[in-house]
């Protein structure tokens, strides 16, 4: 089902629906789920959650349903890496 948004509230731009990844923190922890319907806005980027994606998200991460797949994501310090180079 594609939805339609209002135009961006940013720029004025058109909003497309797209399928992308949604990254979100909680509990300490970085979660990503994968292709989410969003708005996004074609001059600026900016990017919308229609309210059942955003309470669906929601509901998975207060249920604590098990992730499809896990994967390692590298952190890197940016202090100490712009003070080495």
């Amino acid at each position: 089902m594609t939805r339609n948004y209002a135009d961006c509230y940013f720029c004025g731009g058109a909003v497309e629906e797209r399928r992308m990844p949604r990254e979100v923190r909680w509990q300490g922890q970085l979660l990503v789920f994968e292709d989410v319907p969003m708005g996004v806005c074609t001059q600026c980027s900016e990017k919308v959650l229609a309210p059942e994606v955003a309470k669906n998200i929601d509901r998975v991460l207060r249920q604590n349903v098990r992730p499809a797949r896990t994967v390692e994501v590298p952190v890197y310090e940016y202090e100490s890496l712009a003070a080495s180079g």
